[in-house]
């Protein structure tokens, strides 16, 4: 292909760039916030969050449990480390960067178990821990957003070596818009759980 193809190319992938960039910058400020309060409770555990509005929306009970420092820091730490990439990946992708296969692949795999991560944490929210911390429900839909701009680059540059054919038949399929179907059918999934499990409660 030539370079001005090229560059129409990476030119199509700008509004996955830029929701790619916002998605990034608003989970790395609640990683952000999440990291302060992470702090202040270490200073005093007794300390109540801005975010404690009561029993299910509670930001502390969640920085509490032993799910919220995994692997023996705060998860929210992982978000200060990663996020920087992403954004850096994405300002890249605005500069019309087209990046090697082997880094597509790996940030495609990455993140996709950091997405598995973050459900793996709602779900401990919601059925064990029994709380919602509105910045990590921030950083759950980042992290879906982000990772749906990844595969979306990913399908369409074919960095899985489909077939022509298949490739084919998957850009079609992202081009009517069923990519975009998917994550919203996420986002909505997500919600009706977060409401059918707590309901009123919420908002008392």
């Amino acid at each position: 292909m030539s370079e001005t193809g090229t560059i129409e190319r990476l030119r199509g992938y700008r509004k996955t760039y830029w929701a790619m960039l916002v998605s990034s910058t608003l989970s790395l400020l609640a990683s952000l916030v999440l990291s302060y309060d992470a702090i202040k409770l270490a200073e005093a555990p007794t300390n109540k969050l801005s975010c404690d509005l009561n029993a299910v929306i509670s930001c502390g009970k969640v920085a509490k449990s032993w799910q919220s420092s995994l692997l023996g820091f705060p998860n929210s730490f992982l978000g200060l480390m990663l996020e920087p990439v992403i954004i850096t990946v994405a300002i890249a992708g605005l500069g019309l960067v087209a990046f090697p296969r082997l880094f597509m692949r790996v940030a495609h795999i990455g993140y996709g178990l950091g997405l598995l991560f973050a459900f793996w944490l709602l779900s401990q929210s919601l059925f064990v821990i029994h709380a919602l911390c509105p910045w990590c429900l921030l950083v759950t839909i980042s992290t879906v957003t982000v990772f749906s701009t990844i595969t979306r680059i990913s399908l369409m540059e074919n960095i899985w070596n489909f077939s022509e054919s298949r490739h084919q038949q998957i850009v079609d399929l992202l081009n009517r818009g069923w990519g975009r179907l998917i994550y919203t059918v996420t986002y909505a999934v997500l919600i009706l759980a977060i409401y059918f499990k707590y309901g009123q409660d919420l908002l008392s």
